[in-house]
């Protein structure tokens, strides 16, 4: 089952321990206790006339559009010593031969290769949801980040006390990595960078965004493949935060299976970000596009 963690304004949930694929399930509850059923999620549409674009790797559709973002997104990669960047415990090795080819193959050699457990920032396992009010109403208190973990009973408080209880229950053994490559993770150092990084990105995604529809937190869950130290992904994760939208990651940290996943899925070489959306039914890549696209979809338009 799925590991709730909240935080305020957003809720996350990691993979299951089985899941080797890495995959992040975040669920936004449509229904609360005691409503009696399932509530259909609400009606929306792509716009019309609406053509996904055609990916285009390594490159920058919108330049001047683009570029202080990725700047200000580079920066905050920077401040935080690009953790979030790799799986733990991964290592580059060059191949060549028979085991360059059976990379990336359904024999699992390259998840195995890999742990599965994958950082974004203080946790790249994570996903995120709407429910700022949840910490006080299974706690009393409204102290975040909260981590509830169903496979195991337990709940608990405080980032760094999360973290290692992350590492212990889903991580690789101990042997597979260097315990003191996650000190960026922890501590004074930690809080610190990850502000800074905020303050670089303009507090994006910090607060809901005025005019996003009110019935947001009750669409069903978008899916967006990436991971969160990208100069690319950041805007569309921002912008989901800011929209209010439940939305899954599927984690693609380098030595990552889902990015061998992420290609058998849309039969191009690996890019991301990449959005799927099941209450309208668009896939796309491209990140301006994408948040261009979110802003067409779950906002109110002006009057």
């Amino acid at each position: 089952m799925p590991v709730l963690l909240l935080l305020l304004p957003i809720a996350l949930r990691p993979t299951a321990p089985g899941n080797r694929a890495g995959f992040v399930q975040m669920v936004q509850p449509t229904t609360r206790p005691g409503d009696g059923g399932a509530a259909r999620p609400p009606a929306v549409a792509a716009p019309a006339g609406f053509v996904a674009p055609k990916p285009k790797p390594l490159s920058m559709t919108r330049p001047k559009e683009q570029l202080p973002s990725l700047i200000t997104g580079g920066l905050a990669l920077a401040v935080r010593l690009a953790t979030g960047v790799f799986t733990l415990g991964w290592t580059p090795r060059l191949l060549t031969g028979d085991d360059a080819a059976a990379v990336g193959v359904e024999s699992g050699t390259y998840g195995f290769r890999v742990g599965p457990v994958a950082f974004r920032d203080t946790s790249p396992l994570l996903a995120e949801a709407v429910r700022p009010e949840e910490p006080l109403e299974r706690t009393g208190r409204m102290t975040v980040p909260f981590l509830v973990d169903p496979n195991t009973g337990t709940e608990m408080f405080e980032s760094d006390d999360i973290v290692e209880y992350m590492l212990s229950t889903y991580g690789p053994p101990r042997a597979a990595y260097d315990p003191k490559a996650l000190w960026p993770l922890r501590g004074g150092f930690q809080v610190a960078t990850a502000t800074l990084a905020t303050l670089l990105r303009g507090l994006a995604g910090s607060q809901r965004q005025p005019n996003a529809r009110p019935d947001n937190e009750a669409m069903q869950p978008l899916q967006l493949w990436g991971y969160e130290p990208s100069p690319f992904v950041r805007p569309v994760r921002e912008k989901l935060c800011a929209l209010c939208l439940p939305h899954t990651l599927v984690p693609t940290a380098r030595g990552s299976a889902n990015r061998d996943a992420l290609v058998r899925k849309t039969g191009v070489q690996f890019q991301v970000p990449y959005l799927v959306d099941p209450n309208t039914g668009v896939e796309l890549f491209e990140s301006p596009e994408i948040v261009e696209y979110l802003e067409a979809v779950y906002t109110v338009p002006s009057r």
